[in-house]
């Protein structure tokens, strides 16, 4: 598999400059240049024509400092060089599959800007379940202690802590390199936790919470999909685990129940082929109410399950 590197230098062209005379001997016009756009995108990346044509209307308008609409309503405008040139930048980044985020910076989740970088995973749409199967169980007026493993840009504790203000959220991740996107994000959002460098459970020691949450490693070491689209450019540290892409989430598991509260409730998303094996390594560690929930594409992605609670105490006598 070729690193994020070398792809990052590879020269990719439009089917002519922008900016610059087209055949015609005329300034590009935008028009223009966005049918070129659309039309590398989609062959070069394979993109079905409305998702590139999303894609070359987002980098444009990042690359001009303009709006996606201004590209429409100035569709017969021509381009002057210095700004299409930046545009064409971007353009060939995404040419080379660098994904559009780490191009731009940013990606929604849950509503909400959030920054990445290479440091970090992109945020994901099916992991908004871990989110909204955590929510569920946060009701807003009981504080909770919350946990969030493995924060990455924070995207999962943040949004926690934004929507359940009420609750003490905790988010830990291993590499400091994500900690300062995480911390970036939390201010720039507003949003009130505490940011731990932690190997998982490694820096809370008798600390219990009422509810852990995590989008831990989950693919297979050498899955073929690591070299494909987005993953190739992502940390692999945050991807892969082990063989089966289990040994996170095996170990999560196991530990998790030293850092519950009585009744507490951990929360882990997982490949859609891993979930009989998680609710597995779930019962096997003495979890109650274990269940799978399936994402919008109905593909089982998150599972959770339950410490036992305290049994009432028996009447002197009794």
């Amino acid at each position: 598999m070729r690193e994020a590197s070398d792809l990052r230098r590879e020269t990719v062209s439009l089917p002519f400059p922008p900016g610059e005379e087209n055949q015609t001997g005329a300034a590009c016009r935008v028009a223009e240049f966005m049918a070129g756009a659309v039309a590398e995108l989609a062959t070069r990346l394979d993109l079905p024509p409305r998702e590139a044509r999303l894609e070359a209307q987002v980098l444009a308008a990042h690359g001009l400092g303009v709006e996606r609409t201004w590209l429409i309503a100035h569709d017969r405008d021509p381009l002057p060089a210095p700004q299409a040139s930046a545009a064409r930048r971007l353009l060939a980044r995404r040419l080379a599959g660098e994904p559009v985020a780490y191009i731009l910076g940013w990606r929604e989740f849950y509503g909400r800007p959030f920054r990445v970088s290479p440091a970090v995973l992109i945020p994901r749409p099916e992991t908004e379940l871990l989110v909204e199967a955590a929510l569920a169980g946060l009701p807003e007026d009981r504080p909770a202690d919350v946990l969030d493993l493995g924060t990455g840009s924070g995207c999962v504790g943040i949004t926690l802590a934004l929507e359940r203000p009420g609750c003490r959220v905790t988010a830990v991740d291993v590499s400091p390199a994500a900690l300062a996107v995480a911390h970036d994000n939390a201010a720039a959002l507003g949003a009130r936790l505490e940011l731990l460098d932690s190997d998982w459970f490694s820096a809370l020691a008798g600390r219990p919470f009422d509810l852990i949450v995590g989008n831990p490693p989950y693919v297979a070491d050498g899955d073929t999909h690591l070299g494909r689209g987005d993953t190739r450019f992502e940390p692999v540290s945050a991807l892969a685990a082990g063989p089966d892409g289990l040994d996170d989430i095996r170990g999560i598991v196991a530990q998790g129940s030293t850092h519950l509260a009585p009744g507490g409730r951990l929360l882990l998303e997982h490949g859609w082929t891993q979930s009989e094996a998680v609710r597995a390594l779930f019962t096997a560690a003495g979890y109650e109410a274990v269940q799978t929930l399936n994402d919008l594409a109905g593909l089982p992605r998150v599972t959770g399950g339950s410490l036992p609670k305290r049994p009432a105490a028996r009447p002197p006598g009794g």
